[in-house]
C-alpha cells in the first residue's frame, strides 16, 4: 500500500522556484531519507509534505486521498506527525505534561474545558506509553528545559508519537548533536521502524546516518530531483557522489 504519494509538485515564491516538478511515492512501512544541500529544497518540500504551504501546482496524496489543499493541523488528524529542525517543545513543562499536550490536542480535548474523564484517562494513557515507548519514562517529571539536546529531540519525537501517526516526518532529527546522542537517536528511529512499523520520511545531512537507516533515498538539487533508489544505488550514482556525498560515507 502506498502511505504517500507527491505528484509533480513546484513551489514558488515569487520569481524563485524552490522546489520544481518533483515526484515521490512512499510506501507503508518504508524508511525513505531526503538529503541535499542547503538550498536544495528540502525544508520547502517537507512544509508542502505537512501542510505548512500548498504546492503551487501539483499533488499530494495520504494513504489513497488527495491532501494538497489541507492545513497542517487536519493533517495530524489524518494521521501524519512532525518534527521540525528546530527542536519545537515546552521547556518550562515537564517531559510528561509535554507529551501528554500532544495527546490532548490530537483527541481534541483542547477545545473543552472540562474534558471527559474517559478521554483524560485516554490521552494519560498514550501519554504514558508513548514515554515509554521512546525510553523517556524515567524523566517523565524533569523539565523540558533542563534536559539534554538529545533528551529534548526525544521528546519531541513522543509529542509526535502521541499524536497517533501512520506517516511520521523527521526534519534533521540528530541536527547538533555529539556521537553518542546521534546514536541514540539513530536507535531510536529504527525501533521505531522496525519494531513498530511506523512509515518515516526524513531529512538528514549525516551521511552516516542516513546509510545506516534508510531502505530507499530522494536526492534533490536546488529544487529538482537528483535521484531516487536504494542506498546502493545512491552510493553508486557518479551524479550524486559528485554532488553530495563525496568521501563522506
Amino acid at each position: 500500500m502506498t502511505m504517500l504519494e507527491v505528484r509533480n509538485v513546484t513551489k514558488r515564491f515569487g520569481s524563485l522556484v524552490a522546489v520544481k516538478d518533483v515526484s515521490m511515492s512512499v510506501k507503508a512501512g518504508e524508511l525513505r531519507a531526503i538529503i541535499g544541500p542547503n538550498g536544495a529544497g528540502k525544508t520547502t518540500f517537507f512544509n508542502m509534505i505537512s501542510g505548512y504551504f500548498p504546492p503551487t501546482s501539483g499533488s499530494i496524496l495520504l494513504e489513497g486521498k488527495d491532501v494538497t489543499q489541507v492545513p497542517a493541523h487536519k493533517r495530524v488528524a489524518l494521521g501524519m506527525g512532525r518534527t521540525f529542525q528546530i527542536t519545537e517543545i515546552f521547556p518550562e513543562l515537564t517531559v510528561h505534561e509535554n507529551v501528554l499536550t500532544a495527546a490532548e490536542v490530537a483527541a481534541g480535548q483542547t477545545l473543552h474545558m472540562l474534558p471527559k474523564r474517559s478521554d483524560a484517562k485516554l490521552a494519560n494513557d498514550v501519554a504514558a506509553e508513548t514515554l515509554a515507548q521512546v525510553g523517556l519514562t524515567a524523566k517523565a517529571d524533569r523539565l523540558v528545559g533542563e534536559l539534554s539536546h538529545g533528551d529534548q529531540r526525544t521528546t519531541e519525537i513522543a509529542m509526535a508519537l502521541a499524536q497517533l501517526p501512520r506517516l511520521l516526518l523527521l526534519d534533521e532529527p540528530t541536527a547538533g548533536m555529539g556521537d553518542q546522542e546521534t546514536y541514540e537517536i539513530t536507535t531510536l528511529i529504527r525501533r521505531l521502524h522496525r519494531e513498530r512499523n511506523y512509515t518515516i520520511i526524513l531529512i538528514e545531512h549525516d551521511m552516516r546516518v542516513v546509510f545506516n537507516l534508510a531502505d530507499s533515498i530522494t536526492v534533490l538539487d536546488r529544487g529538482n530531483l537528483l535521484a531516487q533508489g536504494t542506498p546502493d544505488q545512491i552510493a553508486a550514482s557518479e551524479a550524486v557522489q559528485a554532488a553530495y556525498l563525496g568521501e563522506s560515507r
